[in-house]
């Protein structure tokens, strides 16, 4: 009786250990320009993030000036070395993200659920540095001249 050969898929990385670097407390400062043709605001955030197996969930508020607050959420899972999941910001509504990890970075298109800046895409990065800092980033396209923009940039620390 003769055997079936066995043969291995491509090998994934396990991202559990990558996103349980990521849980915890964060605070922090950065900016967030609304859209294109406006100054950046300077925002204070305060993020809770908890990891279980191949999921991240991350909650938290970001301040600007004395008296705007609003709550953003994402919600993510690795498949192997794909990343899925959902953005809660600012502005309301569920954005689809989508996207893989290169090094300590999270690269993740963003599907927005409202029109934003002309259209309903951009791209958003979550960057490991070290292992007590965080930077959550999002970058858009400026349609009139094809230029990237960052809309957001939020450098976090571990409390």
């Amino acid at each position: 009786m003769g055997s079936l050969p066995l043969t291995a898929g491509p090998a994934f990385p396990d991202e559990a250990p990558f996103l349980e670097s990521l849980q915890g407390e964060w605070t922090g400062r950065g900016t967030v320009r609304l859209r294109l043709d406006r100054s950046p605001m300077t925002v204070s955030c305060n993020i809770a993030s908890s990891a279980s197996g191949p999921s991240l969930t991350m909650r938290g508020t970001c301040r600007a000036l004395v008296l705007v607050s609003r709550t953003i959420a994402a919600d993510l899972r690795a498949a192997g070395e794909r990343y899925s999941g959902v953005y809660i910001g600012p502005q309301g509504g569920r954005s689809a993200l989508s996207g893989q990890r290169r090094g300590n970075t999270i690269n993740l298109a963003v599907r927005w659920a409202k029109i934003v800046n002309g259209d309903h895409s951009a791209n958003m990065q979550i960057r490991k540095v070290g292992s007590n800092r965080i930077t959550l980033a999002t970058i858009d396209t400026d349609l009139a001249t094809g230029k990237s923009v960052v809309t957001s940039e939020i450098n976090l620390r571990r409390r």
